[in-house]
């Protein structure tokens, strides 16, 4: 007799057992998976909201396009009030441009021109500054035929008043000359009335205690939502000196951020030339950090619209 293959006691386990007496996988890729995308999710919050990246010294060729459109708009606002043509050639030549820096100025005033950034008295005063740079240079655009040149002079309204000239009086010797009538020409000058303009005034100066940003007058000209403007002129005088300058310069901190280094011992008063009241006197003066280090103090000076 051939005996049985198996004996009772060797056959094979139910197959519910065998599933666990399976080994173990010492990886779990649902569980990398999802610690990846917990811990991507939770770096990109906190970089983004709890902790944004804020940028230092961008260089101006680093600037994104709108950004590089401000930046111009601040030279040419700058250039308008100094006449410093060196200046404002050297600061466009640190846009790297592709092309001739005084057309890009062109092109882009003429582009302005056409998207209704001339819509308002800002925008119109940054693009006729503009205007002005590149034609002295011999540069033609667009803007130079979509706005209009600002006159220096009053327009002159040319009136015709008739007036009458009465018959002399009756004599002795009749005359059949008909009473002479004239006409004179009276010349009116009228002065326009100027476009209404922007008043500012100083929210606020708080004071600053810094190493590393020390006897410093930071300003930010800001709009009704704190959003900062770009192309805006500031003022900064002392006694014997002064210093005129443009918002937009330095992009990396702000749209309508511009500083001015002040000297020791000196005071000073920050202004919108036209569009301000003066600030209080300025000085950099000694300030202690929380650790005991001397630092020279700094001012933020931050101007709003009054109305």
């Amino acid at each position: 007799m051939r005996p049985p293959n198996t004996l009772p006691e060797m056959e094979s386990a139910p197959r519910v057992a065998r599933r666990y007496q399976r080994p173990r996988r010492v990886i779990s890729w649902a569980g990398i998976v999802l610690g990846l995308m917990l811990g991507v999710g939770g770096g990109l919050f906190y970089t983004w909201v709890l902790n944004p990246v804020q940028e230092f010294d961008t260089q101006p060729w680093q600037l994104t396009t709108s950004e590089r459109e401000q930046f111009i708009v601040a030279i040419m606002i700058e250039y308008n009030y100094t006449g410093d043509f060196d200046r404002a050639f050297e600061r466009l030549a640190a846009l790297r441009p592709q092309r001739d820096p005084i057309q890009e100025v062109a092109d882009i005033a003429c582009s302005l021109a056409t998207s209704g950034y001339a819509n308002n008295n800002s925008g119109l005063q940054a693009v006729r500054a503009m205007i002005r740079f590149y034609e002295l240079q011999g540069r033609n655009g667009c803007a130079s035929d979509l706005i209009i040149p600002q006159s220096t002079l009053p327009p002159v309204v040319v009136m015709e008043l008739p007036t009458s000239t009465l018959a002399p009086p009756d004599t002795k010797t009749p005359t059949l000359e008909a009473p002479i009538r004239t006409t004179t020409t009276a010349t009116l000058a009228v002065v326009p009335t100027n476009l209404p303009q922007s008043d500012y005034e100083i929210a606020n100066i708080p004071t600053l205690c810094n190493l590393e940003r020390q006897s410093l007058i930071e300003v930010n000209v800001v709009d009704f939502n704190g959003q900062g403007i770009p192309g805006q002129v500031v003022r900064v005088r002392w006694d014997g000196g002064e210093s005129i300058f443009a918002t937009g310069l330095k992009p990396e901190r702000g749209a309508g951020y511009a500083d001015f280094a002040m000297s020791p011992g000196i005071s000073y008063v920050v202004d919108m030339p036209g569009l301000s009241d003066p600030s209080q006197p300025l000085t950099a003066t000694a300030c202690t950090l929380e650790d005991g280090a001397r630092a020279t103090i700094s001012y933020r000076v931050v101007f709003r619209p009054t109305q």
